[in-house]
């Protein structure tokens, strides 16, 4: 069973970001669909959350990854998807979102570390400019190699056919 209060609505999230701010932590924020959950995945979050004092992800709704990834996609629903990442050692906190990127929800958490992996130029990060604007960093970190969801689908594709 995950800690209560992991996953989390913009709203219920905004609080804590201010306790956080007033303590003096550093936040890092990070985004993205973790539709099936692997090894690469868990390797960036924790890189992701060594950077600051605690992690918050942004997690596309069900809605927001049909519309980006097509009809076939998500392949787990969001619930299944926040419960995963939420019972993560280094998962702090995770957020949903509906749009199709994150801007809006960097633009009200406003996070001191905005991360994105190292396929990423940092010009092309979105939201980046709201937190350098707000005195914070856009960094990038290596991904491991061979480890994506696409390599997953693709495998298991091969396995049992596209039926």
């Amino acid at each position: 069973m995950i800690e209560p209060g992991k996953i989390l609505t913009v709203r219920e999230f905004l609080p804590i970001r201010q306790d956080l701010r007033k303590a003096g932590m550093k936040l890092v924020f990070t985004n993205g669909v973790f539709d099936i959950l692997h090894k690469g995945h868990a390797e960036y979050l924790l890189k992701a959350r060594n950077l600051g004092d605690a992690l918050v992800i942004g997690l596309n709704s069900d809605s927001s990854v049909r519309r980006i990834k097509g009809e076939k996609r998500p392949i787990n629903p969001e619930a299944d998807r926040a419960y995963l990442l939420a019972s993560l050692k280094c998962v702090d906190f995770v957020v949903y979102f509906t749009e199709d990127t994150p801007f809006e929800l960097i633009s009200e958490i406003i996070p001191d570390y905005l991360v994105k992996g190292a396929d990423y130029r940092i010009d092309q990060v979105i939201g980046r400019d709201v937190v350098e604007e707000n005195g914070g960093q856009v960094l990038t970190v290596e991904l491991t190699p061979e480890k994506s969801t696409t390599n997953v689908i693709e495998k298991v594709l091969n396995v049992y056919g596209s039926k």
